[in-house]
């Protein structure tokens, strides 16, 4: 392994980290669309979700890992997202390769006795088999075979089931932060990136500063580990704004916020408004702290040709993926207390 330093991204391009917004994103419009209870809030704004084809049709049913485990006392399945950033949501509702390659990927784990959610980032250089493409990037795949293939290359690489997928359009989720009025973040150190300056302490970042923050990757020690941590803090963030007693008293705020979500989001079929509305309620006890938030083991960084590449541990890869499987990761935290995230990145 040679450890290696990239050059610049344009951080339109590295779209929000996309992916790690979508799950607070899309789970404040499915928990009011159950809180509500009447169908003009669905058809106004389940109506803008679109639907991505074919991504779990394509795949070979007898192939597939077998759907996760629950505790004996639940009632209830657990539910497995796979969250993606893609260039555009009109390109991902198309379901078809060519697109790009995703920028973001995460899976996000809603447990049986839904009290508990696991947010996993698998680092989009992740050097894993491709079906029918051998070793490359994680999020080569999606370049290859689009959303269908993405799927079945985590799932081979988890052995944990996928059940639903979400792409996200960048520009749809900077206008959401813009229309809430911006979100707040804390920086541990002082750090500069494109125009902006992010000084130690709370930071108020609109859409721009928010793009230019997520992006950054100069000045950060750990790299595209450090920009995960920046994603996920973020994710919090935007959580606790969207769920603010001051969103949900500004109607007008409030509508043009769940407008611009909506516009931003792309599902698999199965997913239809009926199932969102199920899943919402069953969710409306789960709270931000609820959420335990982890990046894929790795062993480091280096190169494959030319180029940058993260190596995972499968050893210590095998055992996350065998509790999420048995729906006990969260109970299990503590063994993966490097692949914790903590609530202030630099």
């Amino acid at each position: 392994m040679t450890s290696t330093i990239d050059g610049p991204e344009p951080p339109r391009r590295r779209a929000l980290r996309r992916a790690l917004v979508a799950l607070a994103a899309l789970g404040a419009v499915l928990a009011l669309l159950a809180a509500g209870g009447v169908w003009f809030l669905a058809d106004r704004y389940g109506g803008n979700v679109d639907r991505v084809p074919g991504v779990f049709t394509e795949l070979d049913a007898e192939a597939r890992p077998a759907p996760a485990t629950p505790a004996p006392e639940s009632a209830s399945q657990p539910v497995t997202f796979l969250l993606v950033g893609s260039d555009t949501r009109a390109v991902a509702a198309e379901g078809v390769a060519g697109g790009g390659r995703s920028d973001a990927i995460m899976i996000a784990r809603f447990s049986a006795d839904r009290e508990h959610a696991q947010l996993i980032s698998i680092p989009r250089d992740s050097w894993v088999q491709v079906p029918g493409h051998g070793m490359d990037k994680v999020n080569a795949a999606y370049a290859y075979g689009g959303p269908a293939l993405l799927v079945r290359t985590v799932e081979q690489l988890t052995d944990v089931r996928i059940d639903h997928y979400v792409a996200i359009d960048f520009d749809g989720i900077i206008q959401v932060t813009d229309d809430l009025g911006g979100v707040d973040v804390v920086v541990a150190e002082t750090t500069s990136w494109g125009p902006y300056t992010f000084r130690a302490g709370v930071n108020h970042l609109d859409g721009d500063r928010a793009r230019w923050y997520l992006g950054q990757r100069y000045d950060l020690p750990g790299g595209d580990f450090d920009r995960v941590r920046r994603q996920q803090q973020y994710l919090q963030a935007l959580f606790g704004t969207l769920f603010s007693s001051d969103t949900f008293t500004d109607p007008a705020r409030l509508d043009a916020a769940l407008l611009a979500v909506t516009s931003a989001v792309a599902v698999d079929e199965q997913l239809d408004q009926a199932a969102m509305l199920s899943l919402a309620y069953s969710l409306r006890g789960l709270r931000p702290e609820d959420v335990d938030s982890f990046t894929a083991p790795t062993l480091g960084t280096g190169t494959e040709g030319t180029a940058s590449v993260v190596y995972l541990d499968d050893v210590a890869g095998e055992r996350m993926w065998a509790l999420l499987r048995s729906d006990s990761l969260s109970q299990n935290a503590e063994q993966f207390a490097a692949q914790a995230l903590p609530d202030v990145p630099r």
